[in-house]
């Protein structure tokens, strides 16, 4: 009798070992899947990048590490191309076609209202030289949402004009292009504030 209730304990026990084992098994099986899938995703995000001064060394980076500064050169090219003009159609044509890479239907909207305006055709025929120059920028990399706080110097002939311009959107991220190398689109962009703040006149000789 006491033979049978050793052999039965035994069992137990070779199956609770057994259990265990399978557990343990499964457990650590999940944490390698997990870690691994991390692995693979961080990978991902990493580019390669060759060294021109050394052919054979090649340097790793996160592509996320300098994700902020770039959708800020992203804002704020787009505003110094949408913003910055001289009086020659052709570099004003240029500067439009650079800016709507890097923007949205919202862009395209307010570049038509412009231009129906006769905007683009009164700086050339005024000789009127625009300066835009960015103060801050504030980004929120959890919402996607920006604010733009700037300045446009205006220079005509007969007046110098100093303006304030306050401008928001969102950013979306897209396939990095030759035209939009950041890989960012400016979305829901809209000017908030547009204000004189000075108007000086120059002498005329």
């Amino acid at each position: 009798m006491n033979l049978i209730k050793n052999i039965e304990g035994k069992m137990k026990l070779a199956f609770a070992v057994s259990v265990g084992a399978l557990v343990a098994a499964i457990i650590i099986s999940i944490a390698s899947f997990s870690l691994a899938s991390s692995m693979v995703a961080k990978e991902r995000r990493q580019i390669y990048i060759l060294d021109k001064n050394v052919s054979v060394v090649a340097t790793k980076s996160d592509v996320l590490d300098n994700r902020e500064a770039e959708y800020r050169a992203d804002i704020a090219a787009f505003h110094e191309y949408f913003f910055s003009m001289t009086p020659d159609n052709q570099q004003i044509e240029r500067q439009m076609n650079k800016a709507m890479y890097l923007v949205d239907a919202t862009g395209v909207a307010q570049y038509n209202s412009l231009k129906e305006r006769g905007y683009f055709t009164n700086i050339i025929t005024s000789s009127t030289i625009i300066n835009c120059v960015a103060d801050s920028i504030l980004l929120d990399m959890n919402t996607m949402r920006w604010k733009y706080f700037g300045k446009e110097k205006i220079e005509r002939p007969s007046m110098r004009t100093i303006r304030t311009m306050v401008t928001e959107g969102g950013l979306m991220d897209i396939p990095r292009t030759v035209n939009n190398p950041h890989g960012c689109l400016i979305t829901n962009w809209k000017t908030l504030e547009n204000t004189d703040i000075s108007n000086e006149a120059k002498k005329l000789y």
